[in-house]
């Protein structure tokens, strides 16, 4: 999945959060493609949750929109 676009979440965030669960290094170029893969996932969680949201007539995602995310994705 690489690619020349920077991801927007924060790389010593990556960083830590690699090293604060796992107790493990990751590189440069890992902390870089991670995050490309966790903001492309938010993104594609966060159109699901507008979507539904504004299906259900509210312009504020809510908690239960993320859920229901996560259940449609299991049961495909």
């Amino acid at each position: 999945m690489s690619t020349d676009i920077m991801a927007k979440i924060p790389k010593n965030s990556i960083k830590k959060l690699v090293k604060n669960y796992f107790g493990a290094s990751i590189t440069e170029d890992g902390a870089d493609e991670l995050a490309l893969i966790l903001e492309k996932k938010a993104n594609e969680i966060s159109k699901f949750a507008v979507n539904n949201a504004k299906a259900k007539g509210r312009e504020k995602v809510t908690k239960e929109d993320i859920k229901k995310y996560i259940m449609n994705e299991s049961n495909d």
